[in-house]
């Protein structure tokens, strides 16, 4: 997919986007299901669920794991979470230079929910680059890789979904970009990726990679 002319709006993802937090949830989600038996390497949990939404990583491993998790495993997981983000979480190297200089709409849409999402965006500084812009998949029916998510933010922003460009680094939020119509560029650059993640993010129908976030201007003044 290409543009006929530049794009209207930059839809971004938000965990390893604009903030390097991966492997700080991962981490998290490890240690809680080890809790109950469920042992998975951060690479393994990397590769399999990072851009699913919870839900989705906890009805896999219930499965197939054979257990139920507790109906408080959520709430236990994110207050961790919310523990740990205000003295781990950075924002990806870059990102506010970038996002200073680049004069097109913007709005984050991300598979966090919205409480996690928040935070992550205030406790980096990003928060007001985009508020009230920001888009959770706990506002749609179905999470990424469905399109929903996509479609919603572009709707909110009056905007048709060929005239979007997204910035993701998961193979779940590609393959949803890509049925959403949009064109999508991966990004490569958070703690997370390691090699070959690129060539997945490209056969999911990314378009171009890029690991450096103060490319990103160029890159859109090539499209």
């Amino acid at each position: 997919m290409s543009f006929s002319k530049s794009p209207e709006l930059l839809i971004f993802d938000c965990d390893g986007v604009l903030v390097d937090s991966e492997l700080i949830a991962t981490a998290v989600h490890i240690e809680a299901l080890a809790k109950f038996g469920y042992i998975i390497s951060a690479e393994e949990y990397n590769d399999r669920f990072i851009g699913m939404t919870d839900q989705q990583s906890y009805s896999v491993i219930e499965s197939e794991g054979d257990l139920r998790l507790p109906e408080d495993h959520h709430e236990c997981v994110m207050a961790e979470v919310a523990k740990r983000y205000p003295r781990d979480l950075r924002a990806i190297s870059g990102v506010r230079q970038t996002l200073e200089t680049i004069n097109l709409k913007k709005c984050v849409a991300s598979n966090s929910d919205a409480a996690k999402l928040s935070l992550a965006l205030k406790v980096t500084d990003l928060h007001d680059y985009f508020w009230p812009h920001v888009f959770s998949a706990s506002q749609v029916a179905s999470g990424k890789p469905a399109p929903d998510l996509f479609l919603f933010a572009a709707d909110h922003m009056n905007t048709p979904a060929s005239s979007c460009l997204v910035i993701e680094d998961s193979v779940a939020g590609t393959q949803a970009a890509v049925a959403a119509g949009m064109m999508v560029i991966g990004f490569v650059g958070a703690s997370h990726c390691l090699p070959g993640h690129g060539d997945k993010l490209m056969e999911a129908g990314a378009t171009k990679l890029f690991s450096r976030m103060t490319a990103l201007p160029q890159i859109l003044a090539g499209l």
